[in-house]
């Protein structure tokens, strides 16, 4: 069961000792990942939800969240954080990495609780007071992922996430692609930089149809076999489907022919190397798969055994019941 959860590499070596128990699936054999299936992350998400820094400073031990995304993330929808993470970072404001943690922290929940007031409706649909939350809570974000990556220049996901603040504050595009250059040069491979500016390339946040699928063709074209990059393939393909409105606009051979070679030269690749938050990979690439009609997605979804993650389902009206149908149907 265990080895299921966490993958090949668990059945290679031992049970993972980090290991949640699998949770009761629900009426369509499917289960939300909770913590990224890690008691460590668990433990790391409960004291942040209990406001005690303390205790989330002891849980970060593991982990490095200026390089970690996936971890980061967990932190950044935990409701409350904002509310005494300042705090925390004046008051080990002494201590230079403790002090980039907390604003890394802040900045990254800053920018979903902005988008939370935003939501995802469409820009016409946003009342002038959605706006004006949406920006403050941005703003703040922009301030302390600047002052985190000024502190620690080495680290990747303020930029990440600076990415997604300037898009949603309309930025120039000067600035956004100084923004990603700065990611790229830090890790020049990292997925998280990548599927955030797939996003920035959409028409409806002014880019132009095509430049999102060529740019994840250069990327993925530099990447080693074996690597998540691919997920930028799956992703630029999804994000066509959400611009269109044919339904089918991803049923045709050579999408699902692109499509099913990114998956096997990456998360199917035997050097693919399952870490904390894979079944988020497996997600991307089951959506884009059975969006294209490919029957490589049984090979996905057979290896997730059930297993769900919000991103990127949460495009689908009921994401629970198109994962259920898309997974039956391969």
């Amino acid at each position: 069961m265990l080895g299921k959860l966490f993958g090949r590499g668990a059945e290679r070596t031992a049970a993972h000792p980090h290991a949640l128990p699998v949770p009761g699936r629900r009426k369509h054999g499917t289960y939300a990942l909770r913590a990224l299936g890690d008691t460590r992350v668990l433990a790391l998400v409960e004291a942040a939800g209990e406001g005690d820094w303390p205790a989330v400073k002891a849980a970060l031990a593991p982990f490095d969240l200026g390089r970690e995304q996936a971890v980061l993330g967990q932190l950044a929808v935990v409701d409350g954080v904002e509310e005494w993470i300042v705090r925390a970072a004046e008051e080990d404001k002494d201590d230079k990495e403790l002090r980039a943690t907390a604003l890394l922290i802040s900045g990254a929940r800053h920018v979903h609780w902005g988008w939370e007031a935003r939501t995802s409706a469409r820009a016409v649909d946003v009342s002038r007071e959605q706006w004006q939350t949406f920006y403050e809570r941005l703003r703040i974000a922009e301030e302390h992922l600047l002052e985190a990556a000024e502190l620690r220049p080495d680290w990747v996901t303020p930029w990440r996430h600076l990415l997604t603040s300037g898009r949603g504050m309309s930025l120039d595009d000067s600035v956004q692609d100084a923004r990603l250059a700065a990611g790229l040069r830090r890790d020049p491979l990292n997925l998280d930089l990548h599927l955030e500016w797939v996003s920035h390339l959409q028409p409806r946040w002014g880019g132009e149809a095509g430049q999102a699928l060529e740019f994840a063709r250069k990327a993925f074209a530099a990447a080693p076999d074996g690597h998540r990059l691919g997920c930028v393939i799956a992703m630029a393909r999804i994000e066509e489907w959400v611009e269109s409105d044919d339904r089918d606009c991803l049923q045709q051979p050579r999408i699902r022919t692109e499509l099913r070679e990114a998956a096997e030269r990456s998360i199917l690749h035997h050097a693919y190397e399952r870490r904390l938050g894979w079944q988020g990979d497996y997600n991307i690439f089951a959506m884009a798969l059975s969006l294209a009609g490919s029957s490589k997605a049984s090979n996905v979804f057979r290896e997730l055994d059930g297993v769900i993650t919000e991103w990127p389902w949460t495009f689908m009206a009921d994401p629970e019941k198109a994962y259920a149908r898309f997974r039956k149907a391969f």
